[in-house]
C-alpha cells in the first residue's frame, strides 16, 4: 500500500482564498488520476463540498471524533491523498492538534507524507502567521502561497519585507496563484462546479452545460498557469503518485 499523503490548506487570516486553492488541488489530482478525498472544516456548511460533493466530507476539526474520521482512516481507505481545507483561524490550532496526536512525529519519521499550503493574504498580519506556523513544519513540505485571485489591488510585496518573512523557514517553497478574470470567477461560483468541469462545459453531474466560451477560455488559461506551479514543485511526486497522462476533459 502506498504511503498516505495529507495536504493541509489553510491560513489564520480569513478571506485569502484557501478554498479556491483547495479546489485547484482537487482538480489537479483528478486530472492526474491521483485518488483523492477531501475534508471541509467549514462545519456545519462548507464551501468545498459544494464544488466537490462526491469526495468531500464536512468535519469539525476541533472535535476528537472528527479528527478520528480523518486520521484513523488514513491507511484504511483507497484514496492515497487526503486534502484538508482548514477554515479561517484554525490553521495554528489544527497544527497544534496534529502535534498532540503524534501526527507530526509520524510525518517526521517518514510514515506519512505531509504537505502544508499556507495561503498568504495582502497584509503584514498575514505574513506574521509564518512565524507562528514555523515550529510545526519539521517533517512537512511547506509551501507559502501568494494568492492574487481575490483582490485586484493586491499588496505589492516590498522585497525587503517579503524577504524578512519568507526566509524565516528553511526549505519553504513559494507558490503564486495568479489573478483570474473577475467575471469568469463569479460565473464558476454561480455554476457551483469544479473549475475543470466548467472548462469542459459540464454540469456537476457531467450533463452538458452552456457556459460562456470566453469565460471558459479565461478559466482554462488561469488553471493551466496554476497547474504549472504544481508541476514545478513536482506535486504528484511529493504525494507518491506516478506521473500519468493528464486528463483535462473531466
Amino acid at each position: 500500500m502506498a504511503k498516505p499523503a495529507v495536504v493541509v490548506v489553510g491560513a489564520d487570516k480569513g478571506g485569502v482564498g484557501k478554498t479556491t486553492v483547495s479546489r485547484t488541488l482537487l482538480d489537479y489530482f483528478s486530472a492526474n488520476n491521483v485518488p483523492t478525498r477531501a475534508f471541509d472544516t467549514e462545519s456545519p456548511r462548507g464551501t468545498l463540498k459544494r464544488f466537490h460533493p462526491d469526495i468531500t466530507e464536512i468535519v469539525d476539526m476541533t472535535t476528537t471524533s472528527d479528527q478520528m474520521k480523518i486520521f484513523d482512516t488514513l491507511n484504511a481507505v483507497s484514496p492515497s491523498v487526503t486534502v484538508i481545507d482548514v477554515r479561517a483561524g484554525l490553521l495554528s490550532p489544527a497544527l497544534a492538534s496534529l502535534r498532540d496526536i503524534g501526527f507530526l512525529d509520524a510525518a517526521k519519521a517518514g510514515q506519512i507524507t505531509f504537505a502544508v499550503f499556507h495561503i498568504l493574504g495582502p497584509s503584514i498580519a498575514s505574513l506574521e502567521e509564518i512565524a507562528e506556523t514555523a515550529g510545526f513544519m519539521t517533517g512537512a513540505k511547506y509551501f507559502l502561497v501568494k494568492n492574487f485571485i481575490n483582490d485586484t489591488q493586491f499588496f505589492q510585496w516590498d522585497q525587503a519585507t517579503y524577504n524578512s518573512y519568507f526566509h524565516r523557514i528553511k526549505d519553504a517553497t513559494e507558490l503564486t496563484i495568479p489573478k483570474l478574470n473577475e467575471m469568469a470567477y463569479e460565473q464558476v461560483e454561480v455554476s457551483s462546479v469544479p473549475f475543470l468541469k466548467f472548462v469542459a462545459n459540464k454540469g456537476i453531474s457531467d450533463e452538458a452545460a452552456n457556459y460562456s466560451f470566453v469565460l471558459r477560455g479565461y478559466v482554462r488559461h488561469w488553471l493551466a498557469n496554476v497547474w504549472s506551479e504544481f508541476d514545478r514543485i513536482r506535486l504528484t511526486d511529493i504525494v507518491g503518485s506516478k506521473p500519468a497522462t493528464r486528463n483535462t476533459e473531466k
